[in-house]
Formats: C-alpha cells, sequence, structure tokens
C-alpha cells in the first residue's frame, strides 16, 4: 500500500524527516487521508532516532479499500511499523 523514497540530492547531516504524498484518487475521503498521515507521522516519531540521516517520502500507491476507520489505523499502522523497521535494518 506504501512505497519509502530518497531524494537523490540527500541533504548532509540532517536528521531524519518525513514527507508524505496521500493522493485524492486513492483515499477520496478527506478523513480517510487525514487519518492516513496522522498515524505514519506518529510511527515515524517512535522510529525517528533510529532511521538514518536525510529525508524520506512515503507515498500511498494502493487504495486502502472500505474499512472502519479503527481498522484502517491498524493496517497503516502494521504497514508503517514493517517499512520502518525495514529501513532501520
Amino acid at each position: 500500500m506504501f512505497v519509502v523514497m530518497r531524494p537523490r540530492d540527500p541533504q548532509p547531516a540532517t536528521p531524519a524527516r518525513l514527507g508524505l504524498v496521500i493522493p485524492k484518487r486513492f483515499a477520496p475521503l478527506a478523513v480517510t487521508r487525514n487519518t492516513i498521515k496522522r498515524v505514519l507521522r506518529e510511527t515515524f516519531r517512535h522510529h525517528r532516532g533510529a532511521l538514518p540521516e536525510g529525508d524520506l517520502v512515503v507515498r500511498l500507491v494502493a487504495a486502502p479499500g472500505r474499512q472502519s476507520l479503527t481498522a484502517l489505523k491498524a493496517q497503516v499502522r502494521a504497514e508503517a511499523e514493517s517499512l520502518f523497521a525495514r529501513i532501520v535494518t
């Protein structure tokens, strides 16, 4: 559901920073987009100390499907934990 990218020209010696791209075509409702962003930011804050220096851009590349906000939060949190854990190692 997500892809993590790094810019070509990294900023030297900057702490890990997060950029988010959540397009309307995959999450048409504002409440869905905002929920996804909120959970991604929270997960990033938990992993920030272990992440490499520089910028990370997380992009939503597939629609999350119709589900309750509680289920959406759990799904996004699980995927974000997995993504950030792979980057750390």
